[in-house]
């Protein structure tokens, strides 16, 4: 067998330029939020692996660090894993996160997105920017490099704007 097929990766369920899927979900400021309501401004939905892990911290901080500029954008930010609700609001206090956090313990809105690896059944750290109509138009795939894809996501959204 040629090596180019010992290795098949599933085709993603959401790409680029394809509507978001909704959902809805509790956050962790204690509101029910769907992601459809969030139209007409871009949306910066980030998936994690876990809460209070190293790296997980790392980029929940990373992105309240980037938060004003994102909103600045007229951009919202909603960080989502597999944790439970209570772990999630746990972690966004730890973190002083200002923005909403989502427990997915089914991970129902990650199989959605297709960000479970397949073997592991763990949220891979994956960021969408989705456009002001609902439209996906980023996706940011970083396991370790946290800093670089906030930076690339920011980046995203600012050509979102300017193209707007």
């Amino acid at each position: 067998m040629p090596a180019e097929h010992l290795w098949s990766v599933p085709a993603p369920m959401v790409t680029l330029d394809a509507p978001a899927p909704d959902f809805e979900a509790l956050t962790t400021q204690g509101q029910r939020l769907r992601l459809s309501a969030l139209r007409g401004r871009p949306v910066v939905l980030f998936f994690f692996p876990a809460a209070f892990t190293p790296v997980c911290t790392q980029e929940a901080k990373h992105f309240g660090e980037a938060l004003p500029q994102l909103r600045a954008l007229g951009a919202e930010v909603v960080g989502v894993s597999t944790d439970t609700h209570q772990v999630q609001c746990d972690f966004a206090a730890a973190t002083g996160a200002e923005y909403p956090m989502v427990g997915d313990p089914s991970a129902g809105i990650a199989r959605g997105y297709d960000v479970v690896w397949p073997l592991l059944k763990r949220v891979q750290r994956v960021t969408f920017v989705i456009d002001a109509r609902g439209i996906i138009r980023g996706i940011f795939h970083h396991e370790l490099r946290v800093e670089h894809h906030v930076r690339m996501v920011v980046r995203a959204v600012q050509s979102l704007a300017t193209a707007g």
